[in-house]
């Protein structure tokens, strides 16, 4: 319960920032640029505040415990999309004047079409990102307090739509900067005590890790969202009157909140066909998620879509344009880099200690409470539940920082690239849209969080990164280039995460393509829009949009930025 009070501070911090920037929300540019006037130190503050997501820190925390060391590739990839994103976006974005990624390409290529297409795009995206934000937030409140799954989904929801809805991009960048100090002192002090608590036998093994192939306690396994397990053999359990009983090999089906007790030297079944904690490869440093037997394939999938999927974020593309000047939105990529390099050091020390103090979270489906599940592994008393509590409110800053610049592109994208609607329509769209994806949320706990956001990155990689790229770069890009880049983009990934959700897929190097098809996806996007650019004609305006994209900003605004 004290880990579960523990959210209440930063719900009410949250929304009292939001309250502060009531007064200086009056036009559709305060809303959801907060009227371009953001210091470089503070935007990559809040930049960083919402890129370090639930996904971003527990999922890959999670999966570290799930499937082995490579998957620290992720944060590799996540990092690596700011140094693309400073080279090749970020400067020419903001000078373009526009205040979404539609409002770029319709300024780009004059296409209506076009706009509607990236705005269609941008709720793909926003609403695969937001959905494992809200279930995250959903799944550890459950864990640390015991409330129905339901409920931290709702607080999640609650306080990031009033919060935007209050206060807009400028209540965002300062509830985003706060909360990015926050997750700094909330994540990091307790793995530093963790790690001294643990002692020498488990720090070895963290780094040499053994498989997880039998229990080697009495372990209870409570099942957070359905699961199914492979008996290799005989296992002894024992039921809640304290009668013994063995379970046939075999596969048996665990439905969410059921509880198992397993025996000490009882065999670990496999969880959903997985492998167990590790095993062979386990340590190895590349990505081979579900024991593919591809490693390669998969890491440089996954870099794929990490790395050119940051540049194509319509959220992260947003922040910049809340810098004063293309100069102010360069520094704060490169300031936003250092501070995620030194973030992105904490998720792989819990991971591996996660491996070793709380593998049978393995088996629930839900790795990506393996943070908030550590300290009461260590100290079972206040010491245990005050760390707990720590990194519950640390976890949910993380929920709510990265949901408030979702939200407001997904609003965005509703009321001011489809519609045409002011202030007073984009706010109710943030309302409509949190509720929506709440619903959608509500049904997703068994979907992992690193697959929702996997897409989410694939799904602009495939379409925002050719668009922003070519659109910057090549003055040949046509819209009707454009539009079948970003279909092709669009279709070939939704058609690939359709085909990976609804049933078996192939196995080896197809399966690898099939559930992370971004190796393929974006080369095949990026080919369609050059070559149906270059059967058209150019735009006769094309060069001297260039021209404002490159050529350097005017002198400094007469108004100061916010420091």
């Amino acid at each position: 319960m004290i880990a579960a009070l523990a959210v209440l501070p930063v719900v009410l911090a949250t929304l009292l920032i939001g309250v502060r920037g009531v007064a200086a929300l009056r036009t559709t540019s305060d809303f959801l640029v907060a009227s371009r006037r953001i210091s470089p130190v503070l935007n990559s503050a809040a930049v960083s505040g919402e890129y370090l997501s639930a996904a971003s820190f527990l999922g890959v925390a999670g999966m570290v415990v799930k499937d082995g060391v490579g998957a620290l590739w992720y944060t590799v990839g996540f990092t690596a999309g700011y140094l693309a994103m400073l080279a090749l976006v970020a400067a020419p974005m903001r000078r373009s004047g526009a205040l979404t990624v539609p409002d770029f390409a319709e300024a780009r290529l004059a296409s209506p079409a076009l706009r509607r297409l990236t705005a269609i795009t941008v709720l793909v995206i926003g609403v695969l990102y937001l959905v494992p934000q809200f279930r995250t937030a959903g799944l550890v409140l459950s864990m640390v307090s015991g409330t129905p799954y339901w409920v931290g989904v709702v607080i999640a929801g609650t306080a990031v739509s009033v919060t935007l809805a209050l206060g807009g991009m400028r209540a965002a960048t300062y509830v985003q900067a706060f909360q990015f100090l926050l997750k700094l002192v909330l994540l990091v002090v307790p793995v530093v005590w963790l790690v001294l608590q643990v002692g020498p036998a488990v720090r070895h093994e963290a780094v040499h890790p053994v498989e997880f192939s039998h229990f080697a306690k009495d372990t209870e396994v409570t099942f957070e969202v359905d699961v199914t397990l492979r008996l290799s053999e005989p296992t002894p359990v024992r039921d809640g009157d304290g009668t013994v009983r063995v379970l046939p090999p075999g596969e048996r089906e665990m439905g969410s909140g059921q509880h198992v007790l397993f025996l000490a030297g009882a065999p670990v079944p496999q969880a959903n066909g997985g492998r167990l904690p590790g095993a062979p490869g386990w340590e190895r440093p590349l990505l081979d998620a579900g024991g593919s037997g591809h490693p390669l394939l998969g890491t440089l999938s996954v870099l794929a879509a990490t790395v050119l999927g940051t540049m194509g974020l319509p959220h992260v593309i947003m922040r910049f344009h809340t810098s004063p000047d293309g100069r102010a939105a360069r520094r704060t990529a490169a300031i936003t880099i250092g501070l995620l390099s030194v973030f992105y050091l904490v998720p792989g020390v819990y991971g591996l200690l996660g491996k070793v103090l709380v593998p049978q979270l393995y088996l629930t489906g839900a790795t990506d409470t393996a943070v908030v599940a550590l300290p009461s592994q260590v100290d079972s008393g206040w010491v245990g539940s005050a760390f707990t509590a720590l990194l519950t409110a640390g976890a949910f800053s993380a929920f709510l920082a990265t949901s408030l610049g979702l939200l407001l592109v997904v609003s965005g994208a509703f009321a001011h690239d489809l519609g045409s609607g002011g202030l007073r329509t984009l706010r109710t769209s943030v309302l409509l849209a949190a509720a929506g994806v709440v619903l959608l949320a509500l049904p997703a706990a068994r979907l992992d969080a690193d697959v929702l956001v996997t897409s989410a990155f694939t799904v602009a990689a495939a379409t925002f990164c050719p668009l922003l790229v070519l659109g910057i770069w090549w003055p040949k890009l046509t819209a009707p280039g454009a539009i079948a880049g970003v279909l092709t983009g669009l279709v070939a990934v939704s058609g690939s995460i359709l085909l990976a959700l609804a049933g078996p897929t192939p196995g080896g190097w197809a399966g690898v393509l099939v559930a992370r098809p971004a190796l393929w996806a974006v080369p095949l996007a990026f080919a369609v829009m050059v070559a149906v650019s270059a059967s058209g004609r150019p735009p006769s305006w094309s060069r001297l949009a260039m021209l404002r994209l490159h050529l350097d900003d005017d002198p400094a605004p007469a108004t100061r930025p916010v420091p």
